[in-house]
């Protein structure tokens, strides 16, 4: 076993955990539907983060060409594992009863939910280009542009309680990221 599949065990358990939560969450939902209050935006968010969550888990097997591993590294690996799981944890209640209100839950979590998110994006942009810099992988010349949009974005998401802003944010979220993953893809058949 290499030492990248080894640490990326605890890794995948702590991601997989948070994808675990996603769609249990989603299934209460289906579950209760004659009783619980769903809100959109909030389920929305819940299909923006399962796949998230996804690119990164995928994205991480960049790291498999890694031959040596220091601590620090590896912790910096895995608190942005935590910070996916705490994305979201917070999308869903554990305790999620048939009558709950998914919106009241969506407004009372938005700010943590929104700082998590940001703070994602922080752990992100080094994360990508430290496996540029190892040569794992190359990025996009998008990508910062990319990136800074995003970590605003999820900045003034976390600050402001306007509803009209988090409609739009939920929306163009996956709008931008899949623009975003075609002109990669494209870049690379292209380039």
């Amino acid at each position: 076993m290499s030492v990248f599949e080894y640490l990326g065990v605890l890794l995948s358990v702590v991601i997989g955990l948070g994808l675990t939560h996603l769609l249990t969450g989603l299934s209460k939902t289906i579950h209760h539907r004659d009783t619980l209050r769903p809100y959109w935006v909030q389920l929305l968010w819940v299909f923006n983060i399962g796949l998230y969550i996804v690119a990164v888990w995928w994205g991480m097997f960049s790291w498999s060409e890694q031959g040596t591993w220091s601590f620090l590294q590896f912790l910096f690996i895995l608190l942005y594992a935590v910070l996916l799981f705490l994305l979201a944890s917070l999308l869903f209640p554990w305790d999620m009863t048939p009558d709950h209100d998914l919106e009241e839950h969506f407004w009372r979590t938005r700010p943590w939910f929104f700082a998590v998110l940001a703070l994602a994006r922080l752990i992100d942009i080094p994360e990508t280009i430290l496996k540029e810099q190892e040569g794992l992988r190359g990025v996009p010349s998008a990508y910062m542009i990319f990136a800074l949009l995003h970590l605003t974005l999820a900045i003034v998401a976390a600050v402001t309680p306007r509803r009209t802003f988090h409609a739009v944010y939920a929306i163009v979220w996956p709008v931008s990221s899949v623009g975003y993953v075609t002109l990669t893809i494209l870049g690379q058949i292209g380039g």
